[in-house]
């Protein structure tokens, strides 16, 4: 080592903290890890480490049903009324004009007329559930969903929904559900992130990294990004092929990390925390192996393949939307859910659909609603299929909760003809596992899928949060971080536990 090299070295020890220095060498995949196992372990700062056991040390605070999430959300508006929420006036009255008896509230310009779906429903399973031909590959498993028809927004601008529906505020700065379950309940494992995020590999929903962000919550519980599929899944998993970055100048940079951790620990002689950084560093580094063999699909049996819509021959995908692609992506991700769900991930949070991408890659089917919802959907309904069946032939379904989500519904009247406008007054989420009932519809919307039939009892997003953290065994009214002089909680000041949907 050459004299300035060394020089630098000492400058740098002097301008940075220890914690800085491991976090800046960590980077990446390894700081992630690190941070998740030293809050797990308690090594965090003190304050945090605190303000986490304060908080934290009585949860769950009653048996839970579910001990694992999977979030499913259609960036874009997905359409209740073309997929699971069957209308027969809507059919009956197709291309008449739309008159529901008061004022229309639309988010863009045109009210045309009633527009029925251009698929075909039919019912499934014993409890009769009605459901389009695009989302025909549920009814093998509809009897094990609840569908909640009277979900109400609160803006039709899709920034703001979708972070009612990822964090329960419609402003930036807010924890987002994945963030309060880890905090809560934190990890399952050593080896992997709690909090796991699979984006739309064609780019970000509103809001982008925002809606898991973990705000002012700890880091350690914000979501971690995985792409299944790709050649470098993780950022820093690997590193770069470069004439850098070698396997020996890493290990040389390992051992003066080494080098320079034994030296500040012998100035500060019992003193334990840093060995203890430094064991959990050593721990993060398992993140490195055990992430790429939970990520690798190929070692899977065909007939799971087969079943997620992966075994379909095809190497390059038409330039249109279609269903295979769709398929592929969002079964790809659901496989990669359950393989990371069953090595000790407690929240996956699958994004189908970006932001504003033309032509449509996402829900947002304001121009046409077959082009983009028919491969959209089908693609969605076989990947939600598949992980439910294969969840349950695994006996992980009863422990695994499942929540499909949008930020808002579409409009009964057509838009242009063929499409559909933002309706926040009424929309669709489904659950199934973890505690769930199955076989039931809750909160009937009205007979044009427009608002709910009973405005005084609409349910809101507040209520399937608090639904969600009570089947973990959490009382949302417990789960609490001081900020800024508030007690904030993910449901903030509202909530209600659906107890009807709840199998006892």
């Amino acid at each position: 080592m050459t004299r300035s090299i060394y020089h630098k070295i000492s400058k740098a020890r002097e301008s940075i903290s220890r914690r800085e220095f491991l976090w800046r060498s960590g980077g990446g995949l390894g700081g992630i890890a690190l941070a998740s196992l030293l809050g797990s372990q308690g090594l965090l700062a003190r304050e945090a480490t605190d303000e986490f056991r304060k908080q934290t040390s009585s949860l769950p605070d009653h048996p839970p049903k579910a001990k694992r999430v999977v979030q499913l959300f259609m960036s874009g508006a997905a359409s209740h009324l073309d997929m699971f929420d069957y209308k027969s006036e809507i059919i009956k009255h197709h291309g008449e004009k739309w008159d529901p008896g008061e004022k229309v509230e639309l988010f863009q310009n045109g009210h045309g007329s009633t527009f029925a779906s251009p698929w075909s429903w039919k019912q499934y399973g014993q409890c009769g559930k009605h459901l389009s031909e695009i989302v025909a590959p549920l009814g093998e498993c509809i009897d094990e969903i609840t569908f909640i028809h009277n979900l109400v927004g609160k803006t039709g601008v899709h920034s703001q929904a979708t972070y009612l529906q990822a964090t329960g505020f419609q402003t930036p700065g807010f924890p987002g559900v994945g963030s309060w379950v880890s905090y809560g309940l934190g990890s399952m494992n050593e080896n992997l992130p709690t909090f796991v995020v699979l984006p739309d590999h064609r780019g970000f929903a509103s809001n982008g990294l925002k809606n898991w962000d973990s705000a002012f919550l700890p880091a350690e519980h914000q979501g971690t990004m995985i792409y299944p599929g790709q050649p470098n899944p993780i950022a820093d998993l690997f590193p770069s092929k470069n004439d850098f970055i070698t396997a020996a100048s890493d290990f040389d940079g390992l051992g003066l990390m080494r080098r320079l951790n034994r030296e500040h620990a012998i100035r500060r002689d019992g003193d334990s925390r840093l060995d203890s950084r430094i064991r959990s560093y050593e721990l993060a580094a398992r993140m490195q192996l055990a992430a790429p063999e939970a990520l690798d699909l190929s070692k899977e049996p065909d007939y799971i393949l087969e079943m997620y819509g992966l075994k379909h021959g095809v190497k390059t995908f038409d330039k249109e939307i279609n269903p295979i692609e769709e398929a592929d992506y969002f079964g790809r991700k659901c496989l990669a859910a359950r393989c990371l769900l069953e090595r000790g991930v407690r929240f996956v949070q699958i994004w189908s659909g970006n932001d504003n991408g033309f032509p449509r890659r996402n829900w947002d089917s304001h121009e046409d609603i077959k082009r983009d919802h028919g491969p959209l959907a089908l693609g969605m309904s076989r990947g939600a299929a598949a992980l439910i069946k294969d969840l349950k032939q695994r006996g992980m379904l009863d422990d695994t909760l499942i929540l499909w989500t949008t930020e808002f519904g579409r409009m009964p009247c057509a838009q242009g003809g063929k499409g559909r406008d933002h309706n926040p007054f009424c929309f669709t989420n489904w659950l199934a596992g973890g505690g769930i009932k199955g076989g039931v519809t809750y909160g009937p919307s009205d007979e044009w899928g427009y608002k709910p039939a009973d405005r005084l009892s609409p349910t809101y997003c507040y209520d399937i949060h608090a639904t969600i953290l009570h089947l973990l065994g959490i009382g949302h009214t417990k789960l609490t971080f001081r900020h800024n002089g508030i007690d904030r909680r993910l449901t903030d000041v509202h909530g209600n536990v659906i107890n009807s949907i709840i199998d006892t």
